[in-house]
């Protein structure tokens, strides 16, 4: 299994860091844990994405936004600062986010190669081609996509699958393929929190509203039973794996331990590679001192045969 990670991925703003619970420094703890790892095979993306790539995938107005450091603190959830200069913004916040995009992007064309891959960071479900919002800037998913049709990886015709088990919805995945009916959506999320857009719920093919203090049990009988649903006939699989479903989690609102996140992750494994269906996960949100926790037990303990 391959691995994607470089420490580029990791966003320190020194002080600034206690804004929001977010910790942006866990991608090496994670990595750390994994390391010694006989299943571990570590691999960086060569350059994080470039202002080409994210323009020819983003609206125009989008292009002007996130050059703006109010726009950017607010889609990152931070009070505007005066004096906090945007190149530090760019340097410290956004960069990490372009390399993690560039694991998207490598992971997705190994798998279609035939490689498992983890990317340790990405997954930012909640950014579109016309918004950035929930600490999501860039849609990584979406532009991974973008480029393998590019490259002629994938064709148009393609289906592909997003399994979104991250606990908050995915809507800006949901609007990147709004009109793409070939992307087939699996969505399970806590119901009770934001996002709150029916509208982008509506493009959701199989989804899995859950409510606040749904304990691991239940999450994971009913995560089986959407994933009995799929067939087979995907090229690629995108699944956005956050640890935000963690009972330690102040966002989530979910009820689960770090096991039973690492059996999430399974289930998950298992029934693509039943579907011989190739895929790359990818780390989304986690707030809690528990999620690197889960994200190493996840990654250890995937099976890769």
């Amino acid at each position: 299994m391959k691995i994607l990670y470089r420490p580029e991925y990791n966003i320190d703003l020194g002080l600034l860091n206690r804004l929001h619970p977010f910790d942006g420094c866990k991608f090496e703890k994670v990595f750390n844990g994994i390391a010694s790892s006989r299943s571990a095979d570590i691999v960086a993306p060569d350059d994080p994405v470039d202002d080409v790539a994210i323009n020819a995938f983003v609206d125009p107005l989008m292009r002007r936004l996130i050059k703006g450091k109010r726009y950017v603190l607010q889609a990152l959830e931070l009070p505007y600062i005066p004096l906090l200069p945007f190149g530090m913004i760019d340097r410290r916040v956004l960069l990490p986010m372009r390399w993690a995009v560039a694991g998207t992007i490598k992971g997705a064309t190994l798998a279609l190669s035939g490689e498992s891959c983890w990317n340790l960071s990405g997954g930012y479900h909640h950014a579109s081609r016309s918004a950035a919002e929930g600490f999501c800037v860039y849609n990584d998913v979406g532009m991974a996509y973008d480029r393998l049709i590019e490259m002629k990886r994938l064709s148009a015709g393609d289906r592909i699958l997003i399994i979104d088990v991250d606990a908050h919805h995915g809507n800006g995945n949901a609007y990147v393929f709004m009109e793409n009916r070939n992307a087939i959506l699996l969505d399970m999320y806590n119901d009770d929190i934001y996002p709150k857009s029916e509208f982008t719920k509506n493009r959701v093919n199989i989804s899995v509203p859950l409510r606040s203090g749904t304990l691991g049990g239940v999450y994971l009988e009913k995560l089986a039973t959407a994933l009995g649903v799929l067939e087979e006939g995907f090229k690629l699989a995108f699944v956005v794996a956050g640890t935000d479903v963690l009972a330690s989690d102040p966002l989530g609102g979910l009820m689960l331990s770090v096991e039973e996140c690492a059996q999430r992750d399974r289930l998950i494994e298992d029934r693509l590679r039943t579907l011989s269906v190739p895929w790359v996960f990818v780390a989304g949100g986690g707030y809690s001192r528990d999620s690197s926790r889960a994200m190493i037990a996840s990654v250890v303990g995937a099976r890769t045969v």
